[in-house]
């Protein structure tokens, strides 16, 4: 298999892992330096713990979420996923309350490895369609 398709199955794994809070594949697979640069976070996302934090701000607002994983293009050491987010706001999402209303936005996420280990993350979700699906703006 090459680094590519290996890479690949990494961020199949990845996403796995965070929906199931796999704390245990997250330390073996996530740097220590790992950051994810997320202009939509009110917060950092560093290394493991960071990733489990990331999973404890999100699911309990949406504890249905699914994470349909649609098209991968990778490049040296370096994978673009596009996929979707999928959920139902059922619990406190920052400072919104539970509307049961669902969401359903794109993402681009740009993941970057070293040695088989996950180092760099640039992540690009439709916020401002979430928000408009969640009634926080209007359509």
């Amino acid at each position: 298999m090459s680094i590519q398709e290996t890479n690949k199955q990494l961020c199949r794994d990845y996403f796995q892992a965070f929906l199931a809070k796999d704390t245990a594949w997250m330390a073996r697979h996530i740097a220590p330096e790992f950051v994810r640069h997320d202009p939509g976070l009110p917060f950092e996302v560093r290394g493991p713990k960071g990733v489990a934090e990331l999973h404890d701000a999100l699911l309990p607002a949406f504890p249905d979420m699914a994470l349909p994983l649609l098209d991968f293009v990778a490049e040296g050491d370096k994978v673009l996923v596009r996929l979707k987010v999928q959920g139902t706001h059922t619990g406190a999402f920052g400072d919104m309350a539970a509307t049961g209303k669902k969401i359903d936005i794109d993402v681009l996420d740009l993941f970057q490895f070293k040695d088989g280990v996950l180092v760099e993350h640039w992540a690009l979700l439709d916020n401002l369609g979430m928000l408009k699906q969640l009634g926080a703006l209007p359509q």
